[in-house]
C-alpha cells in the first residue's frame, strides 16, 4: 500500500467527513445560542420558541413542539417560563375553546428579534464565500434537508421546492428560471427559501414532479 493509499483510507468515507463538518457547525450554533440566551436570561429552547412564534404567528403548543422537534413536555416547560416572563400569552383558540394558542407580547417580539440574530455569525461566514459557491451550498443543503425530512428525522421545512406554488424552470434559460404562483413572479436559484411563511405543501404527485424537475436541471458538479 502506498502512502497516498494509506492516507486516503485513514481519512474515512467522504460522507462521514461531511457529517463531521456539519456537526462542527451545529456545535458552533449551539454554543452561540447558549451564549445569547444566557445574556438575555433565557434558555436556547426559549429563544427558539420566541423566534418560531415571530415567524409563524400564533401557534398551539403541539405545533411549536413539532416545528422545533422537541417533546411536548420540553415545550410546555419553556412556554410556562416565557409566560411568567410576560414574553408570550396563552389564549383560548377559536372555534375550539379547549385549545390554547401561544402569542407573543410586545416584549416577546423584541426578544424574538434579538434571538433571531444569534446565528448571524454563521451568515457572516457564509457571506465570505463567492456567490456561486453560496448558491451551490444552498442547493446542496436543500437536498440534505429534504432527505432528512423524507426519512422522518426532522420536521418538514417550508421550502420552495416542496411548495404548491413552486414552478421549477418555468423560465428556463433566463437569470430567473423559477416561478412563484403565489406572487406570480419569476425568481433565481439564489432566492430559493428554506422557511417561507406562505408555504403550502404541494400534493404528493406535484411535489414529486417538482422535486425531480429541480434536481434534473440544477447545476451540481459531476
Amino acid at each position: 500500500m502506498t502512502r497516498t493509499e494509506r492516507l486516503e483510507r485513514e481519512a474515512g468515507p467522504l460522507s462521514e467527513r461531511l457529517a463531521h463538518a456539519l456537526s462542527r457547525i451545529s456545535l458552533a450554533l449551539r454554543h452561540q445560542a447558549q451564549r445569547g440566551a444566557a445574556a438575555r436570561g433565557l434558555t436556547p429552547t426559549q429563544g427558539e420558541i420566541l423566534v418560531w412564534l415571530s415567524r409563524h404567528g400564533p401557534s398551539t403548543l403541539g405545533e411549536v413542539a413539532r416545528g422545533l422537534a422537541i417533546t411536548p413536555a420540553t415545550a410546555s416547560d419553556a412556554v410556562e417560563a416565557l409566560a411568567a416572563k410576560k414574553l408570550l400569552r396563552k389564549q383560548r383558540g377559536r372555534p375550539d375553546a379547549r385549545s390554547l394558542r401561544l402569542t407573543l407580547t410586545a416584549r416577546g417580539q423584541r426578544e424574538a428579534a434579538r434571538a433571531a440574530t444569534w446565528p448571524g455569525f454563521l451568515a457572516e461566514a457564509a457571506a465570505l464565500l463567492p456567490e456561486a459557491e453560496q448558491r451551490l451550498l444552498l442547493a446542496v443543503l436543500i437536498r440534505i434537508v429534504k432527505s432528512l425530512q423524507d426519512r422522518g428525522q426532522i420536521p418538514p421545512a417550508r421550502m420552495c421546492v416542496t411548495c404548491t406554488y413552486f414552478r421549477p424552470f418555468a423560465h428556463a434559460g433566463t437569470a430567473r428560471p423559477h416561478h412563484c404562483d403565489l406572487v406570480d413572479a419569476p425568481f433565481g436559484e439564489a432566492y430559493l427559501r428554506v422557511d417561507c411563511p406562505e408555504h403550502q405543501p404541494a400534493p404528493e404527485g406535484l411535489a414529486a414532479d417538482n422535486w425531480e424537475a429541480w434536481l434534473a436541471r440544477s447545476s451540481f458538479p459531476e
